[in-house]
């Protein structure tokens, strides 16, 4: 796998320190429902200049038990029905982000690493430590947002909470901002454990930033995932060009759609220069 780019989603698998005691699920509560990806899925889609291609639908379970259908989209978003249906009439302001929400600020954002040991979703020290590193790249930009970390097997504090995914091989999942808040779960699949610290700490900086709403920014090709085909033209509901960062492919950024095993988990030039605009 060596030099391999890699999707930070891998086929239809999901990707999204310790206490003495734990979180034992005793009653699982099911929230699934039958998702169609429709002709009109995909016109919604396309219409929130969100790349069409690939559209999946994944089911997640979450360190509750509680258990959600959504759709996958670009490969590493989680998008519910509900979430996007109310995305169709938004109101756009005077400020040019990359997704259709913002997160309100200043404001400070609490991030749990899950530590407890129901099925299997706490992250393993390697991840503990990259997410401690991924949080400190956002705080060390001194923007209007800041991340509290704390590792903890009660999840009822997290504003985004970061669990693993044992069933995954390669990447992450997140998603977007809504009503001013930040998305509230960030998965790591499990076969992160094979790669570096910093390739983790890639993964975990990326998925936080699409919880604050950054888009992959070779969203519209996709180009390091090796697709030479172009999504999507923008417009103001879903990814409007920061200014002050290229139009072109920036090799550098942390939000490519894909990842290789030399990156270095820090933000590219243009990435602090987005995140200072937008925040």
């Amino acid at each position: 796998m060596k030099n391999q780019f890699l999707l930070f989603a891998a086929g239809a698998s999901l990707i999204l320190s310790c206490q003495t005691e734990e979180v034992t699920p005793e009653i699982e509560e099911i929230q699934t429902e039958e998702l169609e990806i429709t002709a009109e899925t995909i016109s919604t889609i396309q219409s929130l200049s969100l790349n069409s291609d690939d559209v999946e639908t994944i089911t997640t379970r979450f360190p509750d038990g509680t258990i959600e259908t959504s759709y996958l989209i670009e490969g590493d978003i989680s998008i519910s029905k509900s979430q996007l249906e109310s995305m169709k009439v938004g109101k756009t302001n005077t400020k040019q982000y990359r997704t259709y929400n913002l997160v309100e600020s200043p404001r400070t954002i609490e991030v749990v690493g899950f530590t407890g040991t129901g099925f299997n979703q706490n992250l393993t020290a390697k991840q503990q430590d990259a997410l401690t590193e991924a949080v400190a790249n956002y705080n060390d930009l001194n923007i209007g947002l800041t991340f509290n970390l704390t590792f903890s097997n009660d999840p009822s504090s997290a504003d985004i909470l970061i669990f693993q995914n044992p069933n995954g091989a390669a990447g992450g999942v997140a998603g977007f901002p809504s009503a001013g808040n930040p998305y509230g779960f960030v998965q790591i699949y499990s076969g992160m454990e094979a790669f570096t610290l910093e390739v983790n700490t890639h993964v975990l900086t990326h998925e936080l930033g699409h919880t604050i709403g950054l888009r992959h920014t070779d969203w519209f090709t996709r180009q390091s995932c090796g697709r030479p085909s172009f999504g999507e033209l923008a417009n103001p509901n879903g990814a409007v060009h920061i200014p002050g960062t290229p139009y072109s492919f920036d090799p550098t950024s942390i939000m490519l759609s894909c990842f290789s095993t030399r990156v270095t988990g820090e933000f590219g030039p243009n990435d602090i220069v987005a995140l200072n605009y937008l925040y």
